[in-house]
């Protein structure tokens, strides 16, 4: 199985490749700078190349990179467009330097434009980006918390539906718990998966961000915990980990580091209900 976590990149991008080893994945997700500011991936040329040995060598991949938090493609504000559209084609180059398949984002928040006015400018946002063959956007789905749109299956597939570029989707199990797709029971990850498919399709979904979640669902709170600990639980991490419409799509963790628990004790975890 393809199993990671999202890693620091700090002291160079190559440090990634051990830093994903350490904790026992063989695949992830990186920043490539600070998620809080608008910055430059500004990622040197060797150690790019010592990145993408590395990972030739050693990992099965696949590598995605997460944007920014600051970006907001439903934004209406003029400024705001243009930043996330610039900080949005900085990665997706960056993507391409560094041999990754996947740049993933959050749609974003319409901030007052309303859902149909957001969506469209999340649309028009994307098809501003010259994405480089070889790389794909991931539109993520959200917890759906105030303005923020992505929590709806429907929103993900009228991105993919208008948008002009080829996008695909990351699907967040703690996000979609929070936006009301109930995880938590066998019978409700069946339900959930189907819902997908025939909102979205299945052939659409190329990552999942694998993480429980400390809210309950339907609350729209983003707030991740350790596989089996959270109110998804142990039956429902179990019944979507094993799933057979899910189990070769690539699992990113994003879960904490507290109570002595880290990502390799998490991977540890879902290696063995993987099986």
């Amino acid at each position: 199985m393809r199993v990671g976590a999202h890693v620091s990149i700090a002291g160079g991008v190559d440090n990634a490749v051990e830093n994903q080893l350490d904790v026992g994945g063989n695949c992830g997700q990186i920043f490539t700078h600070s998620p809080q500011v608008w910055q430059d991936p500004n990622i040197g040329d060797e150690e790019a190349e010592r990145f993408r040995e590395g990972t030739a060598d050693s990992l099965d991949g696949p590598w995605v990179i997460h944007s920014s938090y600051l970006v907001n493609l439903c934004t209406p504000k003029d400024g705001l467009r243009e930043k996330s559209i610039d900080s949005m084609q900085q990665e997706v180059d960056a993507a391409d330097k560094l041999d990754i398949s996947y740049v993933n984002v959050h749609l974003g928040a319409h901030t007052g434009a309303g859902v149909e006015g957001g969506l469209s400018n999340a649309v028009s946002a994307l098809d501003e980006l010259d994405v480089p063959d070889g790389v794909t956007v991931l539109i993520e789905s959200d917890a759906g918390s105030g303005t923020k749109l992505g929590g709806d299956f429907e929103h993900l597939a009228t991105v993919l539906e208008e948008s002009q570029q080829d996008l695909d989707v990351c699907l967040d199990t703690a996000h979609a718990f929070a936006a009301g797709y109930d995880l938590s029971t066998p019978e409700g990850v069946e339900e959930t998966v189907r819902a997908f498919d025939e909102v979205v399709g299945l052939d659409h979904l190329e990552c999942i961000h694998l993480n429980d979640s400390k809210h309950a669902c339907g609350t729209n709170k983003d707030e991740h915990a350790h596989i089996g600990e959270g109110l998804i639980g142990e039956d429902g991490m179990r019944a979507f980990l094993t799933h057979p419409d899910l189990v070769d799509v690539p699992l990113v963790l994003e879960t904490p580091t507290e109570d002595g628990k880290s990502f390799a004790w998490n991977i540890d975890r879902v290696r063995e209900w993987h099986a």
